[in-house]
């Protein structure tokens, strides 16, 4: 069972310590902060009020105790997954069973979580009623059945499977900034009962502002000034509706630190997609870098891993270990939703670094072609807006394009073409065979491939129409 698993920050005034070890090939840069500059971070982040701590609203009404998925069981879980679909899920699906030895798994699996998840509840509302005197109706009348022995090929290959499902005590902290910003999180974010991901029961999330509800004429300035096309803002807007808005944070899962519209990561490294965003922000604003992120504690190196002041002792942590600080602490993930916020410059340097790392329109990848292997620009043969976001998509969430190659060496084959130019005519059964988390053939906003004009499978059968495929004249838009 797990508590609130916050401490409140200590201001300490002896004491402070550079974190980090010094890699014998390349030397540590020196101290990102001055003793003066750390002192005074301890003294903002002691100071009284700045951080409150209690039970959140619904524990009036959901009892303080409640039922959620474990790290050990997610870690667990992950594994289950990539022995049953060796490629990666999207994080919403779980597998499904491709044979009848899986089958049986799969059964046990389900039957697993359902009686843990079961047992949790007993034991959340046997603490419920220890705290608060009554119960809150957890507990479904009818207990499933034990799921009995793990098969054994399960646990030859993955180990026993540990406990699924556990009582925890959620905790809300409330983070007030000396203009006027007020944030609240909570520890403990509910999970799904086989999220494959979750990583820090202290980690906390919030979804921000949607980009899809900012003002229309604001969204345009703000990537205008970025220096982006109207086609690149459409086809980002429509990815960021899975990641969040500029300000959104999430720290409770295995990217570690993740934030923004693209939720840049620093994954266990402590530097990431997150890093080189944060980079770009410090490297083209550093007035604003300064008043949004140092004031606080907060810097990146020019290798791009981040440091930070810890609030507990004032220890100039880097990578994982500032990564581990950020988790630990709702002040310092609160820095960036309010930056989020208020910050422009940030918001911009969210965009360029999407663009930079994401989006996938010059990106080259290489396919065989009969006897010889050819080299071909992505936009040349994805030129849709529907079609861009698809492979954005990917590479968001996956951090690159596969199985594209694969796609298109399997449609070059079907369809007897003899270069990969040609492939372009079938852009809508490329993006259809590369459909990840979203159906962006089925976003009206977004431009729309063509349907197949000219080419049949070599077999002689026809292709076979998209279901995607509408009478109406098409939208050419690219």
């Amino acid at each position: 069972m797990r508590g609130m698993g916050w401490r409140t920050p200590a201001l300490l005034g002896v004491g402070l310590m550079l974190g980090g070890s010094q890699n014998p090939l390349q030397p540590e840069p020196p101290p990102a902060f001055t003793d003066a500059e750390r002192i005074a971070v301890l003294s903002f982040w002691s100071a009284p009020g700045r951080i409150e701590y209690r039970l959140p609203p619904q524990a009036e009404t959901s009892g303080p105790w409640r039922v959620n998925l474990t790290v050990e069981g997610s870690r667990w879980l992950l594994a289950y997954n990539r022995l049953i679909a060796p490629g990666k899920l999207p994080p919403s699906q779980d597998p499904k069973a491709q044979t009848d030895r899986q089958a049986v798994w799969e059964a046990w699996v389900q039957s697993k979580v359902d009686h843990d998840r079961h047992l949790a509840a007993q034991d959340a509302e046997r603490n419920n009623l220890a705290e608060t005197g009554r119960t809150f109706g957890l507990v479904p009348p009818a207990a499933p059945p034990a799921p009995g022995p793990q098969p054994q090929e399960l646990l030859d290959q993955l180990g026993p499977a540990p406990r699924l499902a556990e009582a925890v005590r959620p905790v809300q902290a409330t983070v007030r900034f000396d203009d006027g910003t007020v944030l609240t999180y909570t520890n403990h974010t509910p999970m799904r009962a086989r999220y494959a991901y979750y990583r820090f029961p202290q980690g906390v999330m919030s979804a921000g502002t949607s980009v899809r509800t900012l003002p229309r004429q604001d969204l345009e300035t703000l990537f205008r000034k970025a220096g982006l096309q109207p086609k690149v803002q459409r086809v980002m807007q429509a990815v960021s509706l899975l990641e969040g808005g500029f300000d959104s944070v999430n720290t409770y899962d295995t990217g570690f630190v993740s934030v923004g519209f693209i939720q840049f990561a620093c994954l266990s490294s402590g530097a990431g997609s997150l890093g080189a965003m944060l980079l770009r922000h410090k490297t083209e604003n550093p007035a604003d870098f300064q008043r949004d992120f140092r004031a606080f504690g907060i810097d990146v190196l020019p290798d791009g891993r981040l440091a930070v002041v810890r609030p507990s002792d004032g220890a100039e942590r880097r990578g994982a270990d500032a990564a581990q600080a950020i988790i630990d602490h709702p002040g310092l993930i609160a820095v960036f939703q309010r930056a989020g916020q208020r910050s422009e410059a940030y918001r911009m340097a969210q965009i360029r670094t999407a663009m930079a790392m994401f989006y996938p329109e010059d990106d080259v990848v290489e396919v065989p072609v009969g006897d010889r292997t050819e080299r071909v620009r992505v936009g040349d043969i994805v030129r849709t807006e529907a079609g861009l976001a698809t492979l954005m998509d990917r590479k968001v969430n996956t951090g690159k394009l596969d199985p594209l190659p694969q796609v298109l060496a399997q449609i070059v084959q079907d369809y007897g073409l003899r270069s990969l130019q040609e492939a372009a005519d079938l852009e809508r059964e490329i993006v259809a065979r590369m459909r990840y988390r979203k159906d962006y053939l089925a976003i009206a906003d977004l431009g729309q491939p063509d349907p197949p004009a000219r080419h049949r499978k070599v077999r002689g059968n026809q292709a076979p129409p998209s279901r995607h495929q509408s009478p109406r004249q098409p939208n050419r838009r690219r």
